[in-house]
């Protein structure tokens, strides 16, 4: 017999497993073989450029650095109650699982750095490439390592004649696999699954008011 729940589960296993594989293969290839600030160029539009932030996606910073570790990982634990959740309705479209699980992994593939990275490498400086499991120990304490970026588009600089934006770069972040699958998925989940957020908001308004009464 096809059991629906099961196969719901995989597929949000399976993307959450690939995602965070795929993300931590990058960035420990790219923390292992770059000094900060270092660019390789694929195209004119394309490179590589190795920086690290302590804050959310695409280098942004938002309040103290153990705060921010403590909410992704209470984000993470949450997005995973969700989905187990999601796993057991049958009328949950397989896109919208497929959205709620690639903002997991991309949360929790940031996560990872912020909680291990400071133990298990080196520092990177501009002049040094850092080395993993180095025998002195890591660079910070538990919880307070630096999310790796990497990915870097220059599409085109702006006019100078354009006023506040002129001789700046179009699109200036350098972000990772997990910032990329996150910002697709909230796109897509925005455009294409909206009003399954609206019902299943709804749903959990109408099952707290029965546990209430």
């Amino acid at each position: 017999m096809n059991n629906p729940h099961i196969s719901k589960g995989w597929i949000a296993a399976i993307i959450i497993a690939a995602v965070v594989i795929i993300d931590q293969a990058i960035k420990i290839w790219v923390k292992c073989s770059f000094a900060l600030y270092e660019d390789l160029r694929i195209t004119d539009w394309f490179i590589l450029r190795f920086v690290e932030n302590n804050g959310m996606a695409f280098g942004m910073e938002w309040g103290p650095k153990l705060f921010l570790t403590w909410f992704r990982i209470i984000a993470v634990g949450l997005l995973i109650y969700y989905i187990t959740r999601l796993c057991k309705k049958a009328t949950i479209p397989t896109g919208y699982l497929v959205c709620i699980s690639l903002i997991t992994a991309g949360a929790l593939g940031n996560v990872i750095d912020c909680i291990a990275y400071g133990q298990i490498f080196s520092e990177s400086t501009p002049v040094t490439v850092a080395q993993m499991f180095p025998p002195d120990g890591g660079y910070a304490s538990i919880f307070n390592g630096r999310v790796v970026d990497m990915f870097y588009f220059p599409l085109f600089t702006w006019p100078d004649w354009v006023p506040l934006l002129g001789g700046s770069e179009f699109f200036q972040p350098v972000f990772n696999f997990a910032d990329a699958c996150l910002s697709v998925s909230v796109f897509l989940l925005v455009c294409f699954y909206s009003k399954h957020l609206v019902a299943e908001e709804d749903n959990k308004k109408t099952e707290d008011g029965d546990t209430a009464q």
